[in-house]
């Protein structure tokens, strides 16, 4: 019986492995190549599949997801025989599983390497100014060519990206020294037309502020004119009124006089030919009030005796300083 039983225990394990190698199972976004003795057979797609067990196997299983692949730092000399370092980042796919397997041996390994000596040609073909400046134009470039070259591979290359673009030292010292020198320089340009404008805006409060004080002096002596006139044309209406004789107006012209002399600068001052009549209204007026009278009882003292000629009378002069 042990025989038999052992018999038995051998076929059961031989199902159960020809059962695991008929159902496979192969996940989303994914296909494996199955070959039979050795030769393609055909692709499983995701889902349950069977095969023939011990027949059919399984040769690659491929990952139909977009795939990112970073490159180390290349070398590469520019056309002004200047090495720069530079790294790249791939974004491909696999569009067709059994090229992928059986077109190329590493189409990782031939991507990396394609990618080199087309980015060695391309930026041969540049300066190294035009390399800093163009990484578009080199990804397109670049795109195209890996593109056109790994599509027999059922590769498609959906994007090339250039991580870093290293110049030497040296020129890095002198970007550095260019770069700060253009900064500094639109510093003093931003500063100047800072100070431009700065002096615009104060000329412009200038001029408005004189504008606006001249305004307020023309109207304040335009006003303190006719508030003047208001007054000599009232005065002149107020004397004009009062109808004033030739007296009163010699009495006020002879008040005027000290105010006249007033002042430390008035050295020399002119009396008018008026004057004289001011004095003979004056001394009319002062006629008018009769003769002085003495101690003596009213009686008008005797006039002095001289020559036998009666004394004339002295008229005082203005002085003239």
């Amino acid at each position: 019986m042990e025989p038999i039983i052992i018999v038995l225990i051998i076929l059961v394990v031989l199902v159960f492995i020809a059962l695991i190698k008929t159902i496979q199972v192969i996940p989303q976004a994914s296909a494996a190549i199955v070959e039979r003795f050795g030769r393609y057979t055909r692709t499983l797609n995701a889902g349950l599949n069977i095969v023939v067990p011990f027949i059919d196997s399984i040769r690659n299983r491929v990952d139909l997801r977009e795939q990112v692949v970073p490159f180390p730092p290349q070398p590469v000399i520019t056309q002004d025989n200047l090495v720069v370092n530079i790294d790249t980042v791939i974004y491909y796919q696999v569009t067709d599983a059994r090229a992928a397997t059986y077109e190329v041996a590493s189409y990782i390994q031939a991507i990396e390497q394609l990618t080199v000596t087309t980015l060695r040609n391309i930026i041969g073909g540049m300066d190294l100014e035009r390399t800093l400046t163009s990484r578009e134009e080199i990804n397109a470039a670049l795109r195209g060519v890996l593109d056109e070259a790994t599509g027999k591979w059922g590769i498609r290359v959906n994007r090339v990206e250039l991580k870093a673009i290293e110049p030497p030292t040296s020129i890095q010292d002198s970007m550095e020294k260019q770069m700060r020198a253009d900064r500094d320089k639109r510093a003093a340009i931003l500063q100047a037309e800072g100070v431009r404008q700065s002096e615009i805006l104060r000329a412009e409060g200038e001029k408005q502020s004189s504008i606006l004080r001249a305004e307020g002096e023309a109207k304040a002596a335009a006003l303190r004119a006719e508030g003047e006139a208001q007054a000599i044309r009232t005065v002149f209406e107020s004397i004009h009124a009062g109808d004033p004789d030739q007296k009163l107006l010699s009495y006020q012209y002879l008040q005027m006089l000290p105010k006249i002399a007033e002042g430390d600068a008035n050295k020399l001052w002119i009396v008018p030919s008026e004057i004289g009549d001011a004095l003979k209204g004056l001394g009319g007026a002062f006629g008018n009030f009769g003769p002085m009278t003495g101690g003596n009882g009213g009686a008008t003292p005797a006039a002095p005796t001289g020559t036998g000629k009666e004394a004339a009378p002295r008229r005082e002069q203005p002085r003239i300083d």
